[in-house]
């Protein structure tokens, strides 16, 4: 197998970067950027820690992030697994990336920079929804902020509903929990999961 092993040996393949790849990177958020973040709902989380990296998807009702000024967005920390994955690689190493995706639009956006994990009263409770609040904030500091080229989504066809898998093809939880561990009890898994996440989301 051949490989890629200097910066040189990239640049003579790939090639010049555009001006547009280089001017759209900006410190802080523009109007415009803004405007794409506040539209989505969704976002990965990428945290680096001693064990390795670490990507998790972050997703609200509305906007996935307040912005509380062009260089300060908040992402609450709603229930999950309680894994804590992400939150324990900030704690011990600030650098995060995060990209934000629309629903509908192939322009992506991305923010990389540093974050705490605040838990602040007045923070986690400005987030309340139906009387619950997250246990944390991730407070994230923008070092830098731009927007993705669209092929990627276009190429894959993310919002092409004629496209959809339909999920009763796919494994479901239970029993991707099974094939990790073979005597985990998948059905009832299955079957309970959704009335516990319903009564959970929050």
């Amino acid at each position: 197998m051949t490989v890629i092993s200097t910066i040189e040996e990239l640049r003579a393949l790939y090639g010049e970067t555009s001006e547009a790849s280089i001017v759209k990177v900006t410190s802080a958020l523009t109007a415009e950027y803004r405007q794409m973040i506040e539209a989505s709902p969704f976002a990965a989380l990428a945290t680096v820690g001693p064990e390795g990296l670490d990507c998790s998807p972050r997703g609200d009702d509305h906007c996935v992030v307040r912005v509380a000024d062009d260089k300060t967005v908040l992402m609450p920390d709603w229930r999950g697994n309680n894994r804590v994955d992400s939150l324990a690689n900030i704690v011990r190493d600030p650098r995060v990336a995060v990209m934000f995706l629309v629903p509908g639009s192939n322009t992506a956006m991305r923010i990389n920079g540093t974050a705490v994990v605040s838990v602040d009263p007045a923070l986690t409770n400005s987030f309340e929804v139906d009387g619950n609040h997250p246990r944390s904030v991730i407070v994230i500091t923008i070092g830098e902020v731009y927007f993705q080229c669209a092929r990627a989504l276009i190429r894959s066809q993310l919002w092409n509903a004629d496209r959809f898998v339909d999920p009763a093809s796919l494994p479901t939880p239970g029993t991707l929990l099974k094939a990790a561990k073979a005597d985990f009890d998948n059905e009832s898994y299955d079957r309970e999961w959704p009335g516990r996440a319903a009564k959970t989301m929050w």
